[in-house]
């Protein structure tokens, strides 16, 4: 959400209705290594999940997509979807990509203390779990957007860590 990585006319809230934003995804580069891996953020199936939507000019929507398709598809770990999404002002289509539950990444289902352990130790290419979900929190704010379960986790992370001082 704070580095969407391609051009944009602008963003804006947006809910999206049927899907939850969860630690589902296990990461073997960018947040943790193949010996211990951390995780990121997937949408999964099921309630609601505030983010953003941004509108891309016409002539840049393919060169977008082309890069959008480089960074989520390369290992097919989400599946992209056209979804319905609510604006301030009006609904919208937009794409989406979201978790694979059939994929070998996919990590739905772990306890909040297995996420909290996994986030605790992974650091990737991108820098360590930990602060993926601090920024994660932070812009979900800057939105007003209250994302109670990642608020949990981050107490569940902050609590480890200090256990582990």
């Amino acid at each position: 959400m704070w580095n969407p990585g391609f051009p944009y006319i602008r963003s804006g809230s947006a809910l999206l209705r049927g899907y939850h934003r969860t630690f589902c995804i296990y990461s073997d580069r960018y947040r943790g290594t193949p010996e211990q891996p951390g995780l990121v953020l997937g949408l999964n199936r099921g309630g609601a999940c505030r983010g953003i939507a941004y509108l891309v000019a016409k002539q840049k929507i393919k060169h977008v997509l082309n890069g959008l398709w480089t960074r989520e598809m390369s290992r097919r770990t989400y599946r992209p979807r056209l979804v319905r999404v609510e604006l301030a002002s009006e609904r919208a289509q937009a794409l989406t990509f979201v978790a694979d539950p059939a994929h070998p990444a996919y990590a739905g289902g772990l306890a909040q203390e297995e996420i909290a352990a996994m986030i605790s130790r992974g650091v990737g290419a991108r820098g360590a779990n930990i602060d993926y979900l601090i920024n994660t929190l932070s812009h979900l704010e800057e939105l007003g957007v209250r994302d109670p379960g990642l608020r949990r986790i981050h107490a569940a992370v902050r609590k480890l860590q200090a256990r582990d001082e």
